[in-house]
C-alpha cells in the first residue's frame, strides 16, 4: 500500500488506526527503529486492554527513486516490562512419569544421558582368554627353568596374537603382558579376573547400561519418595529400619549401600526399592500381639433388635379438635395421660355394662376417666358410628 502523506510517521500511524479495533487503541509515537536497506519501523504506545507495555510495529519502505513510502507489515509487539505468557515448554518436557498408564510407551532416545553402550562381547571373551593364558604361565613357572623360558615367550607370542585380534579393547583391558616379568603377568591376569567378574555380575554385555549421572539421578528420586526416610510410616515405625529386617534383600554395586528390596508380604513396600533407614509397621523385629481366648463383641454400628419405647401425646394422635369441651361437657385443665405407643387404642364396640359405667360416672361428675373413655370411644367411633348417639341409644 502507497501513500502521499505529509510524512512516514503519519502514515505508519493511520495504518495502525486501520488495524486496531479501535482508534483510542493506539497511543502515541514512540520510537522508529532504521533496519537498514531503506526499511524503518515505527513504534506506537499500545492501549490495548491486557496489552500493557506492548506496541505497534509498523514497518515501512522507502523508495529513493520514486521518493515514497510502502507499507511492508504492521503488528503489536513486546517491550521491556510486557505481560507475557509462560514460556512454552515441548510435550516431551512437560510428560511425568505419573502421566503415563501401564500401556503408554514413551522410549528411549538414542542421546538419553542415563544410559550408554555396554561391553563388547569380544572384550570379555578377551579377559576370559587372558585369564587362562595367565593361569597357564603360573602352571609354566613350576615347571624346569628351560622349559619355562619357552613356554613364557609362547604365551607372549599368544598374547600378542589376542591384543591384535582385540584391538577395541585394549583400552579396557591391561594389553601388555611379558613372558619374563612374572609381576607384570599376575597384574594383568587379576585386572582381567576383576573385568570378568564386573561383566557377569552386573551383566554389563547387554546393549545399554546406566551412566553413573543415571544412576546417581535414579538414587535421589528414590530417596525423596515415598520408600525413603521421610515417609510416614518411617517417622511411626519407632526407629525400626529397614537395615536391620530380616525381609530385605541387598542390591549389588554402589545403589545397594543405600537401597534394597522389601520382601514382607504383609508390609505397603513389598516387592518396591526402599533406603535402608525406611521403615515400616511390619520390621521383623515386631513381636506379634498374644492372641486372646475371649471373643471381643464390638457395638454393632446398626441396632435392628431392640425396640425403642415412644411416647406420645393424645392431642397429636387424635387431633385437638376432638378432645376440646363441648357445651354440655365441663370444662376442665387436666392434661390427659400420654400412652405408650404399645398400648392398644383401638377400644371395642361399646358393650351395655361399659355404657352403664359411663353413665355412671357421668352423673357423679368423674370428669378425668370420663375424658379418656370418650377419647377411645370417640377413637371406636370411626368404626361403630357416632359415640354419643351409641351411648344415648343404650342409654
Amino acid at each position: 500500500m502507497s501513500q502521499q502523506l505529509s510524512g512516514p510517521q503519519e502514515l505508519a500511524k493511520s495504518v495502525a488506526l486501520d488495524v486496531a479495533s479501535e482508534p483510542d487503541e493506539v497511543g502515541e509515537f514512540v520510537v522508529a527503529h532504521d533496519d537498514g536497506d531503506n526499511i524503518t519501523d515505527f513504534r506506537f504506545a499500545s492501549r490495548v486492554r491486557g496489552y500493557e507495555n506492548w506496541q505497534w510495529s509498523v514497518t515501512l519502505f522507502h523508495d529513493e527513486e520514486l521518493d515514497s513510502w510502502t507499507v511492508d507489515e504492521s503488528s503489536l509487539i513486546p517491550a521491556e516490562g510486557a505481560l507475557l505468557p509462560p514460556q512454552w515448554i515441548p510435550w516431551k518436557d512437560r510428560l511425568l512419569p505419573e502421566d503415563l498408564s501401564v500401556t503408554d510407551s514413551l522410549g528411549t532416545e538414542a542421546d538419553d544421558p542415563r544410559i550408554e553402550q555396554g561391553m563388547p562381547e569380544n572384550v570379555l571373551e578377551s579377559a576370559e582368554r587372558q585369564i587362562r593364558e595367565g593361569a597357564g604361565l603360573e602352571s609354566a613357572d613350576s615347571q624346569s627353568p628351560t622349559d619355562g623360558v619357552a613356554d613364557a615367550g609362547s604365551a607372549a607370542d599368544a598374547g600378542e596374537a589376542v591384543r591384535a585380534e582385540d584391538a577395541s579393547a585394549s583400552a579396557t583391558v591391561p594389553s601388555s603382558i611379558s613372558g619374563d616379568d612374572k609381576a607384570t603377568s599376575e597384574e594383568f591376569s587379576r585386572n582381567a579376573e576383576d573385568l570378568a567378574d564386573a561383566a557377569v555380575a552386573f551383566h554389563l554385555t547387554r546393549s545399554h547400561v546406566m551412566t553413573a549421572e543415571g544412576r546417581a539421578e535414579t538414587a535421589k528420586r528414590w530417596y525423596a519418595g515415598q520408600h525413603g526416610p521421610k515417609s510416614l510410616s518411617t517417622k511411626t515405625a519407632d526407629g525400626l529400619t529397614c537395615e536391620e529386617c530380616g525381609f530385605l534383600i541387598p542390591l549389588q554395586g554402589e545403589l545397594g549401600r543405600m537401597f534394597a528390596v522389601c520382601a514382607n508380604k504383609w508390609s505397603p513396600d513389598d516387592g518396591k526399592v526402599v533406603s535402608l533407614d525406611h521403615g515400616c509397621g511390619e520390621h521383623s523385629e515386631i513381636e506379634a500381639a498374644e492372641a486372646s481366648p475371649l471373643w471381643v463383641q464390638s457395638e454393632p454400628a446398626y441396632d435392628d433388635v431392640h425396640v425403642d419405647i415412644v411416647r406420645r401425646s393424645p392431642v397429636a394422635a387424635l387431633g385437638a379438635e376432638k378432645l376440646s369441651p363441648t357445651a354440655s361437657e365441663p370444662a376442665s385443665d387436666t392434661e390427659l395421660p400420654e400412652v405408650e405407643i404399645l398400648e392398644s387404642i383401638e377400644a371395642e364396640p361399646a358393650s351395655p355394662t361399659a355404657t352403664r359405667a359411663a353413665s355412671k360416672r357421668k352423673a357423679t361428675g368423674d370428669v378425668a376417666p370420663r375424658k379418656r373413655t370418650a377419647r377411645r370411644t370417640s377413637k371406636s367411633a370411626k368404626q361403630t358410628g357416632d359415640d354419643s348417639g351409641t351411648t344415648s341409644e343404650t342409654e
